[in-house]
This record gives C-alpha cells, structure tokens and sequence, in this order.
C-alpha cells in the first residue's frame, strides 16, 4: 500500500483526507491510502518517515511550510525561490526527499479566472508559508503587493495603518492568514471592511468554511468574494502528479 499524507498542526481544518479518499474511490485507485499527521512540532517529522517505511509523498501546512524547509534533501527550484513548500516526495527506497510548492500552481490559475485590469495593487494579510507563495504569483503577474501584518515593520503595514487611502489604491486583498479558518469561523482580519468596494476582489485561501467572515463582510459591501477551495484542487492535483510521475 503506498502512503500519502498531510502534515500540520492542528488538522481539524483540513479537507485533504476528504478529498483524496474521494479521489482514491472515484478513480478506483486501491494501492494508496491518505492519513493525517498532526505533528506537535517540525522535530517530529523525521521519526514520521521512520515509522511510515511506505511513505510516497506528503502535503504541507501551517505551520510548517517554512520550517520543514532544513529537513529536506533536496528542494525544487521555483519553491527555493519562494521560501516555502507544500508538498514533499519520498523516494521509497532511499527516502530521499524533494519539496516543491504546488501553493503557486493552484492560487495563479484560480486568481486569474477573477483579475480585472484595475485589480493591479494588493494588500496581502499575513506573512507566513502561505503568503511567500501569493508573492512569488503576484509579481509573476505584475501586481505590486503589500503586506499587512499585526506588528509594523519597514516593508509592512500593521492592521492599524489600512486607511482609506490604502484601501481605495488596493483592489485586490488576500487573506493567507488562518483567520476564519474552522472552528474559529467568527475570526477574521483586522481591516476596514466598510471602506471595500464593488471593484474591490477579496481572496480567502481558506476553504472550511466555504463562506468565511471575511469573504462575508466582503460581500455585504459589493466586492467580489473567491474561496481556497479551487487553489485546493488544483494544488493537490499537481502534488499527485509530482507524487506519482515526478
């Protein structure tokens, strides 16, 4: 049996599982199997591939896409660009592994779908794994962006410094925080959501809830609302490619 799974802390959010069990079934494919990996902390991920003598491949999540970053042997060109990885390969008979970040796939082909002209500057909230990812596709696409973080730094704003200003010249916002995430589904990013508007496009990388309160607050004042549940898909698409073709 070939095994796959996710790594992370904590699991509860995750559609992973769901997903490629589905896919499994649908597919009739009766050689793998998908678990969940809850690690406590990054050093427990070594004693994972020991345990796991049947490993072909793994998801990374929060909050360790950065972290896992040492553990590796080899990392793929355009995720050592980035900083970060979501999807590990495990050669099974040497254990040889290689990160790759299929974060930046599946977010460019979702956002181009949505992107209108005007949409050419964007605030994007927060500054982990995630959002080195949504950096690494905006400049590919041209799109200046800016980050928002809870404490001010020399490139950042702080959540207390989004005005009117910022807001009006920033068209595009993406959440890469797990604010809103479930359980925590009330949670949400400190910004102004009275000053959005409908040229406004608002991109949540989460999925669970489908409908987070962001996405919510979003479209109560006209903008035009996408979930992660599409960058998912396609993400863990080319993660199965990477797995099973190389």
């Amino acid at each position: 049996m070939k095994a796959y799974g996710l790594i992370g802390y904590p699991l509860t959010h995750s559609f992973s599982k769901q997903y490629f069990e589905s896919k499994f079934q649908l597919e009739n494919i009766i050689d793998s199997s998908y678990s969940l990996f809850e690690l406590k902390s990054i050093n427990e991920y070594p004693g994972l591939l020991v345990q796991t003598p049947n490993l072909r491949g793994l998801n990374v999540t929060i909050p360790y896409k950065e972290s896992i970053l040492p553990f590796l042997d080899e990392i793929d060109t355009e995720a050592e660009k980035i900083g970060a990885i979501n999807t590990i390969k495990v050669n099974i008979h040497n254990k040889h592994t290689k990160g790759f970040n299929t974060d930046v796939y599946g977010f460019e082909l979702s956002l181009k779908k949505q992107l209108e002209k005007h949409h050419k500057k964007a605030l994007v909230l927060g500054t982990g794994g995630a959002s080195k990812a949504v950096q690494y596709v905006l400049h590919k696409l041209g799109i200046d962006c800016q980050f928002v973080s809870r404490e001010k730094q020399d490139s950042t704003y702080s959540y207390q410094d989004i005005n009117d200003e910022i807001i009006n010249s920033h068209q595009l916002v993406i959440n890469t925080t797990p604010l809103g995430t479930y359980p925590n589904t009330e949670s949400k990013p400190d910004i102004p959501y009275k000053l959005l508007t409908s040229s406004h496009l608002l991109f949540d990388m989460t999925y669970n809830p489908a409908l987070t309160t962001f996405m919510k607050l979003g479209k109560e004042h006209g903008a035009q609302v996408i979930n992660g549940k599409e960058m998912l898909v396609l993400q863990a698409e080319q993660a199965w490619k990477i797995w099973n073709i190389g």
